[in-house]
């Protein structure tokens, strides 16, 4: 009899305790919803949102229709395809790709589609001479994703100086969001410099040297599947298949990397 009042106590317990600990709904967004369904996205593109979780990841964020949005390094335009249209009424979209031949690449990508595109605005990141930078203090928000490996791979004083340039981008209250690929802390830390994965700790360093303030984290992109150790780094599994057919089916299966989902902010002064 005793135990059956104690299971029942604790039943009744948790019951009264399940309000206060579900997360409140998050309310749908009309305009982000018709960005992902746009048909400016291949169907190849929207295939990789199982993965990336877009919605999911800019409503982390904080990212709105009326954001100022600066994206780094936006490689093929991914991010662009969805951010663009999502902003263009209220919100302002800037792309910053390395000076040089993917800045030339992002430029014919919007001079293409000017319907789509004819309010985004080209920068450079990092700064080189001859570049156009980011206006100071001009954003709300700056997104990367997959890229502070890069900028690894040139030495952690041009990975610093990458972040103390973010920092001046922003307006103070304004958020980094940085989508990475994990590396897990009990592994040997020279990965971070072929593997294309990072460990949390030093994208926290970094940032946080910086003057920025880590607020929150999310396992929004995880892939418990990812073991992080694979022949060709990062770039073995898909969408980049490195080895070609070998063992494709396997990395399929697999899906994209493990990824760290952290949201940083410049403090207000």
């Amino acid at each position: 009899m005793r135990a059956h009042l104690i299971a029942f106590t604790l039943i009744a317990g948790l019951a009264l305790a399940a309000p206060t600990l579900l997360a409140k709904p998050t309310k749908a967004d009309p305009a982000l919803s018709a960005a992902l369904a746009g048909s400016q996205r291949s169907e190849a593109n929207k295939a990789r949102d199982v993965y990336r979780n877009p919605s999911a990841t800019l409503k982390f964020f904080g990212v709105t229709p009326k954001s100022k949005v600066v994206e780094l390094w936006p490689g093929g335009g991914w991010y662009t395809e969805i951010l663009a249209p999502y902003l263009i009424a209220k919100g302002s979209l800037t792309v910053a790709p390395p000076f040089g031949k993917r800045a030339e690449t992002m430029a014919a990508k919007l001079a293409a589609s000017p319907p789509l595109y004819s309010k985004v605005k080209l920068a450079h990141f990092p700064m080189v001479e001859g570049a156009t930078p980011v206006v100071p203090g001009s954003a709300d928000v700056v997104l990367t994703f997959r890229n502070v490996h890069n900028w690894r791979f040139g030495g952690t004083d041009a990975t610093q100086s990458a972040f103390n340039q973010i920092y001046a981008m922003l307006r103070p209250g304004g958020v980094l969001g940085i989508v990475e690929h994990r590396l897990p802390e009990n592994m040997d830390s020279a990965m971070e410099e072929k593997s294309g994965y990072m460990k949390r700790s030093s994208v926290v360093a970094f940032a946080t040297k910086a003057g920025f303030k880590l607020v929150a984290e999310s396992e929004i992109n995880a892939n418990p599947k990812d073991t992080h150790v694979w022949p060709e780094g990062v770039w073995t599994l898909p969408p980049v298949y490195r080895l070609g057919d070998k063992d494709r089916a396997t990395y399929a299966a697999i899906g994209e990397s493990d990824r760290m989902t952290l949201k940083f902010v410049k403090p207000k002064k």
